[in-house]
C-alpha cells in the first residue's frame, strides 16, 4: 500500500437502512479502485466486509467492519455498518472514528427508519454528511419525488452534486465540469450546478461578492474551502446518485470522496473532554504527528482463539510498535507489540499509525470499547463525548442447559458485552435471574447463536420478569427499637425516621438530622445500610424502591450494647414500617414506541395499542403508502410484540422503543403482584 499523510486520509462511515446496498456499494468502490480484482456478492457470501459466518448465512451485515482503498492521492478508510434496526448500536459505535457520514438510500424505498436515525446521530456528532442514492437503475422511479422527500426530511441544504441520466444507466456531473447540454432524468445540470454554488458561497462573503456582483464563474478550486466549511456547518449535504450493481456513478462517487470530503484536518475537531460530568471541559486534540499520541477505541472484538482486538482511530500524534500507551486513567502502560491495519478480516502489520488513520492492536486484555489510548499522563481523564445509544429494552432471561456451565456462561456474556455497546447484561440476585437486553428479537437471536457456535454455551430462555419498582405516595414516619440480650453484651439500637416521596427519576436521598448524639455518628452508616437493603429487596412486592427521601431525626443508643448490626436492624425495620404507612405503590416502566408499517395496518395497530393500555401520541403519513405511529405503552404489555406486529402487518412492520418513564400500575395489577410476593414469602 502506498505511503500517505494525514492530508490524504478520508474517514467515511457508510450508514443506512437494511437493503440500501451499502456492502454491495463498497465492493463496487473497492473493485473500481483496484483494491480487489472483482466485486464480491452479498448473496454468495464473498464480500470483503461481511466475513462472519452468521453474516454469510443471513445475507446482510451484522457487525461494523473496516476496509480501505487508495484512489488518486486519497487514502479512504471506510466503515461499513449494519442496517437492521436491531443493530443500530453497532452502526452508531463507528461515528467517533469518522469525519464524514455517507447515508445510503435505496432509490426504490426512499427515506426509511434507520436512515433518519443515523442522519440525526451523525448531525449530533458534528460529522460532515452526504447522501448516496443507490439502485438508480431500478424500474419505475420518480427521482423528483424522491428528491423532494429527501429535502423535506433532511432540509433544503440536501442538493444533488450529480444527476442520473438515461433511466439511471449513467450519471452526469454537476460540479467539477458541468456540461449543460446533457439531458438528465430530472432537473437539469445548470439548475443543479447553480443551486450548489449558491449554497456554498453563502458561507464566504467575499466569494459571494465576486460571484454575484462581478458575474464570474467559480472553479472547483475556488469553491473548495467554502465547500468544506459548508460541510462542517451542515449548510450543505451533497447528494450523489449511483447503482452499485451496474457501476453507474461509481467513478463520480470516488471523485467526490477524494476531492470534496474532508481530511481529518478539514473536518470538525473531535469532541474530547477532560474530567467527568458537569466538571468536564472541552480540550483541543489536533491531527498533528509530533504531539502526544491520543487514540479512541471504537470497536472491540473478542475471539476465543485469537483473543481481544481493539480497533481505534488515531486523533493526535504517531503510534508505532514499541510505543508505550496508557488505557484511560491506568497508571501502568503497555507496549504496542504489533500495530495492525485492517481489510475486512485480513490484518497486516504497519510500521506506524499517523493522525487520522484507523489501526488495531491485539491481545491487550484491558482494552474496552470507548477507551482512550495515550502515551502521556498529561492526557489522563481524557474521554471522547459518548455516543447516544438507544437503551436496549428487549430482554430474555437465560440460564445454562448443562449444569456446571454457569461460569462458562458468565465469561461468554462478558466477552459478548465487551464487543457490543447495545447489549446489556443484568443479574437479578433477588430473582436469581440473568437477563440479556438487546435492541430486538433478531439482535438477541444472533447473540444466542454466537454463544452456542463460538463459545459452546447452550442456554434455555424465557421471558424476563418486568423491571417493576416500588415507591411511596405520601410522607410517613417509622420507628423501631432493636433490643437483644444473649447473656453477654447484647444488641441495642433505636431509630426514628421520616420518609417523603421524590419526583420520578430522582432515586434515593438519605439525610442525617440526628442532634445531641442520640445516635453516635459511627452508627449512622449502619442505619443507612439497613435502609438500602430494603431499597434493593422491596417492601410490598419484592421490587427495588426508588424516588424516596429518608431523614433519620432521632434515636437512642446504649453505651455497651449498641453496635452497627443493631442500628442496621433498627433502621431496616423502621423504614419498612414507614413505607407500609406511606401508601406504597408499584411502578412499571413505560416506553416510547415508534412503529412504521403499511397504512392499511393502521387500524389494527392502533386498536392493539389501545387494548394494551397504550396512549397514542400521533401518526404521520410516509411515502409509499406507509405510516408512522408513536405511542406510550407499558413495557409489560409488549411481550412478544415483534411477532404480534409481524402478524398485523404481514411481516412489513418495524418498531423501535426507548424508555420513557415509570408510572403507577393499575390497582388490580398491584394487588396481583403483592399477592404473588406474599405467597412466595
Amino acid at each position: 500500500m502506498a505511503q500517505y499523510t494525514t492530508d490524504n486520509i478520508r474517514n467515511i462511515a457508510l450508514l443506512g437502512h437494511v437493503g440500501s446496498g451499502k456492502t454491495t456499494l463498497l465492493e463496487a468502490l473497492l473493485a473500481r479502485s483496484g483494491e480487489i480484482p472483482t466485486a464480491g456478492s452479498v448473496d454468495k457470501g464473498t464480500t470483503l466486509t461481511d466475513f462472519d459466518p452468521q453474516e454469510k448465512a443471513l445475507g446482510h451485515s451484522l457487525y461494523s467492519s473496516v476496509c480501505s482503498l487508495d484512489f488518486e492521492t486519497a487514502h479512504i478508510n471506510f466503515l461499513d455498518t449494519p442496517g437492521y434496526p436491531d443493530f443500530i448500536g453497532r452502526a452508531l459505535c463507528v461515528l467517533p472514528a469518522a469525519d464524514s457520514a455517507a447515508i445510503v438510500i435505496n432509490a426504490q424505498a426512499g427515506v426509511e427508519m434507520v436512515t433518519e436515525r443515523v442522519m440525526t446521530a451523525a448531525k449530533q456528532r458534528q460529522l460532515c454528511r452526504m447522501i448516496i442514492v443507490n439502485k438508480i437503475d431500478s424500474n419505475e422511479l420518480d427521482f423528483q419525488e424522491l428528491m423532494t422527500n429527501i429535502q423535506e426530511t433532511f432540509g433544503p441544504e440536501s442538493l444533488p452534486i450529480n444527476l442520473p441520466a438515461e433511466n439511471g444507466s449513467r450519471v452526469v456531473d454537476c460540479f467539477f465540469a458541468p456540461d449543460e447540454s446533457l439531458t438528465t432524468d430530472f432537473s437539469s445540470v445548470s439548475d443543479a450546478h447553480d443551486a450548489l454554488v449558491d449554497q456554498v458561497v453563502e458561507v464566504d462573503e467575499q466569494l459571494m461578492e465576486v460571484y454575484l456582483e462581478q458575474g464570474q464563474a467559480l472553479t472547483p478550486d475556488q469553491l473548495h474551502e467554502p465547500f468544506e466549511q459548508a460541510l462542517r456547518e451542515g449548510h450543505l449535504i451533497p447528494v450523489c446518485f449511483v447503482s452499485a450493481q451496474s457501476g453507474a456513478g461509481i467513478d463520480e462517487l470516488l471523485q467526490v470522496f477524494a476531492r470534496l470530503m474532508p481530511t481529518p484536518k478539514e473536518s470538525n475537531p473531535p469532541l474530547f473532554l477532560k474530567g467527568e460530568g458537569d466538571e468536564a471541559v472541552k480540550v483541543s486534540v489536533e491531527a498533528e504527528p509530533d504531539r502526544h499520541a491520543i487514540a479512541h477505541v471504537f470497536k472491540v472484538t473478542v475471539d476465543p482463539y485469537v483473543g481481544r482486538l481493539g480497533i481505534f482511530r488515531i486523533h493526535q500524534g504517531t503510534i508505532s510498535p514499541n510505543t508505550q500507551l496508557y488505557i484511560g486513567n491506568s497508571r501502568k502502560p503497555f507496549k504496542v507489540s504489533h500495530l495492525l491495519k485492517l481489510q475486512g478480516k485480513k490484518t497486516w502489520e504497519v510500521s506506524r499509525g499517523i493522525p487520522g488513520d484507523i489501526c488495531a492492536i491485539s491481545k491487550v486484555e484491558d482494552i474496552d470499547f470507548d477507551a482512550v489510548l495515550h502515551d502521556s499522563n498529561d492526557e489522563d481523564h481524557y474521554h471522547l463525548k459518548s455516543v447516544d445509544f438507544p437503551p436496549p429494552l428487549y430482554g430474555i432471561a437465560i440460564e445454562p442447559i448443562r449444569r456446571g456451565d454457569e461460569q462458562k456462561l458468565s465469561e461468554a456474556l462478558q466477552k459478548l458485552a465487551a464487543e457490543d455497546p447495545s447489549l446489556r447484561i443484568e443479574h437479578r440476585a433477588s430473582l436469581n435471574e440473568t437477563v440479556m437486553y438487546g435492541m430486538g428479537d433478531m439482535h438477541l437471536n444472533v447473540i444466542l447463536e454466537r454463544m452456542s457456535n463460538q463459545f459452546n454455551v447452550e442456554v434455555k430462555t424465557h421471558p424476563p420478569s418486568i423491571a417493576y419498582r416500588e415507591t411511596i405516595s405520601k410522607p410517613a414516619e417509622g420507628h423501631h427499637r432493636h433490643k437483644k440480650q444473649t447473656g453477654g453484651a447484647g444488641q441495642f439500637g433505636e431509630v426514628f425516621l421520616r420518609i417523603t416521596p421524590l419526583e420520578r427519576g430522582k432515586g434515593f436521598e438519605f439525610e442525617n438530622k440526628v442532634v445531641g448524639g442520640a445516635i453516635p455518628s459511627q452508627f449512622i452508616p449502619g442505619v443507612e445500610k439497613g435502609i438500602r437493603q430494603i431499597l434493593d429487596s422491596g417492601a410490598i412486592a419484592g421490587f427495588p424502591i426508588q424516588d424516596i427521601k429518608v431523614t433519620v431525626y432521632d434515636g437512642k443508643h446504649h453505651s455497651v450494647d449498641s453496635k452497627e448490626i443493631a442500628f442496621l436492624t433498627a433502621g431496616k425495620k423502621a423504614f419498612l414500617e414507614a413505607v407500609r404507612s406511606a401508601h406504597p405503590v408499584v411502578l412499571e416502566p413505560v416506553v416510547h414506541l415508534k412503529i412504521t408499517a403499511p397504512a392499511s395496518s393502521l387500524g389494527d395497530i392502533t386498536g392493539h395499542l389501545s387494548s394494551s393500555r397504550g396512549m397514542i401520541s400521533g401518526s404521520t403519513s410516509l411515502p409509499r403508502n406507509r405510516v408512522s405511529v408513536t405511542a406510550l405503552v407499558p413495557m409489560g404489555e409488549l411481550e412478544d410484540y415483534q411477532s404480534k406486529l409481524k402478524s398485523m402487518t404481514g411481516g412489513e412492520g418495524l418498531f423501535t422503543m426507548e424508555f420513557s418513564h415509570y408510572d403507577v400500575v393499575p390497582t388490580a395489577l398491584q394487588q396481583k403482584l403483592v399477592s404473588q410476593y406474599k405467597h412466595e414469602e
